[in-house]
Order: structure tokens, then sequence, then C-alpha cells
């Protein structure tokens, strides 16, 4: 077993088509891709942590590369399912020419682009998208000076049920009856049991939420983690800040809005050497002086671009909802959400360096 050989010559298909490929928009938008990131050093890392194909037995495997091309397409161009992403392939010159995958090829099937969504570690993501950062870094690009942090509810996958429901439910998974379906085979389909129930603006969501840190010099979401709906915003601010730290250049400041204020924050932000962008609140004590409401004015300045993320991911894929009923399966899929975001973001801001 090794990787399928990709034919490099043109067919006699696309040199006809060469005409009509300068007028395409959609190759136009992937091949400015190309030219911001060198995919050699992405294809080292999936080879690293990607073992399908490496075996001498067995038939030849898609290469790693092209598979995660087809995912970031998914997220670009707003399909919802592996199915459709395999039907768009097959139909669309500009994705297989980003795929590099001839136009007598056919796609790969959607089963193996969601075996090879299952087979990708986290820890590859987390890597993938630290090289796609480093390179724009090293264009001139500062993704340093300033981080804003927040969070945002996403609903689950499956219907809510009660909390107790939730606690037998996961026993009974637990059980090796729990781990079979009705047919006595190992069970490939479940109800989400990873989300819970949390309260926000007197209404009750059911589902994970999702904590992000993007740069706010230049929008790249340097960071992103999912979390159960109940987990606090606040506890989560230095585990955004440590994945948002790509370079050796220390992360300069800290924006958060007034649900991270307290001195827990505070003191990480002061041990690590931030400057503390945290907006203030009233307490029981005490109430915010004019000077501190302007602070909190000129903060609100800066944080927005961490709303700005959610509100295109939601509007263009769908992230207000879990695609997925396992939370592992969703972290990876907001990491590729991550690295198709950057991706995009880079188009507009390399070329002005």
């Amino acid at each position: 077993m090794g990787y399928k050989q990709i034919e490099k010559n043109m067919t006699f298909a696309e040199i006809s088509l060469l005409k009509s490929m300068k007028h395409n928009r959609s190759l136009e938008r992937l091949e400015k891709i190309n030219q911001i990131i060198d995919w050699s050093e992405v294809e080292t890392v999936l080879r690293r942590n990607y073992t399908t194909g490496t075996s001498n037995e067995g038939a030849d495997a898609y290469p790693p590369l092209m598979l995660l091309k087809g995912l970031l397409l998914q997220k670009w161009f707003h399909i919802d399912s592996d199915p459709e992403l395999e039907n768009q392939i097959n139909d669309r010159i500009s994705f297989k020419k980003f795929m590099c995958l001839s136009f007598d090829q056919s796609s790969p099937d959607h089963s193996t682009f969601s075996r090879f969504r299952g087979r990708l570690s986290k820890d590859a993501m987390d890597k993938i998208n630290n090289i796609v950062l480093l390179q724009f870094s090293r264009k001139g690009l500062a993704i340093n000076e300033g981080v804003a942090v927040d969070a945002r509810l996403v609903r689950s996958a499956s219907h809510p049920i009660s909390n107790e429901e939730i606690r037998k439910q996961r026993e009974k998974r637990e059980t090796p009856e729990g781990k079979l379906d009705r047919n006595g085979d190992p069970l490939k389909f479940s109800r989400d049991l990873d989300s819970d129930w949390t309260i926000k603006n007197g209404e009750a969501h059911y589902g994970l939420k999702e904590h992000a840190a993007v740069d706010v010099d230049n929008g790249f979401v340097l960071s992103t983690n999912l979390t159960p709906a109940s987990v606090n915003d606040s506890i989560c601010l230095p585990l955004c800040v440590a994945g948002s730290c790509h370079t050796e250049e220390p992360i300069k400041k800290v924006y958060a809005d007034k649900g991270y204020y307290g001195e827990p924050n505070r003191n990480f932000l002061h041990m690590n050497q931030m400057e503390d962008g945290i907006m203030r609140k009233d307490t029981k004590s005490t109430k915010l002086t004019e000077t501190e409401k302007e602070r909190n004015k000129e903060l609100s300045k800066k944080r927005y671009i961490v709303e700005q993320y959610f509100g295109l991911s939601h509007l263009h894929n769908n992230a207000s909802r879990a695609r997925f009923t396992r939370i592992v399966k969703n972290a990876i899929d907001v990491l590729f959400r991550q690295m198709a975001f950057n991706l995009l973001r880079g188009t507009k801001v390399v070329p002005a360096i």
C-alpha cells in the first residue's frame, strides 16, 4: 500500500478548457490561496501524523494533503455533507485543479473524507494551524500584538434531554451492552452525551461552548476550543491565551469582555507579563468610575474582532450548531474551520505587505 499516483500531465480536456479557466473566479480565489501558503510544510506534518498509506499492503490510499484540501473546500464553499462534497468535486473544474486531480479522475469517495477526518488527531490539526500562522508571521504579519478572547454557545447536534437522562445514558454507554446496537454490533451512531445545559440571558441552552482567541491586528484565529456549555467562560482565558502562542514573540496584550473580569485572570496576565485588556464591571461594593467606563469603550473597539469571527462563521458555516454528536469530532471540525478562515483571511492581508 502507498499513495495513489496523481497524473500531473495535462489532459486534452484541460488544454481545451485553458482559455475558459482564466475567467473562473473560484479558481482565481483558490490559486490565490496557493500563493500565500507553502503546502509542503503542511504535507510533512500530515504524513507524520496520518499513517494510512504507509503500509506495503492493501490498495493505494489518497494523499492526505488532497483529502485535507477537500475538507477545506467544504468550509470555503459552504458544503453541508461529505456526499455533497464528493459530488461537487466531480462537478467543478476549480475543485479538481485545487486538489491536483486531473479532469478524468473521480473524487475520493465521501466515506474516504469521513474516515480521514476521524483519523486525524486534534494534535495534528493544532500543528497544521500553527504552521499556517508561522508562515504568515515569516511574511511580516504581527500576530502577537494583541489577542481578543471570547466564547459563544453552540447548539447540540441532538435533541435536548434532561441532566438526569444525560447521566443515565452516560452510565449505560460505559457498560459493554451500551457500546452495542440492537443487533449486537459495535455502536456507530449515538446521541450527543458530551453536551450539557446552561442559562444565558434567561434562556436555557443545551449544547457546547466554543472558546476562541483572535489576533486583533489581522483577524487570524489563533486558538479555538470546545467545552460543554456549562463551563464558565472566565476559566478558559488562560487556555485560549496559551494556545495563541505560535511564535517566539510574547503576546503583549489580552482583550476580553466583562465576563472574564476577576482576580485569577488578572494574576495570570500579570505573571506572564501581558497587558490587561479585560473590561471592568460593577461589583457589589464599587461602581465603575467614568475613567473605567471610557476604558471599556476603548477596549471594545479592539475586542470586536473575535465577535466578527463568530458572526462570519455562523453566517457561512452554520457554526452555531454542532455538526457531530461527539465533542472530539466537533473539535476537529472547528480546527478545520480555523484553518479555512485563516487562509481566506490571508489572501486579503498577505498581498498588502
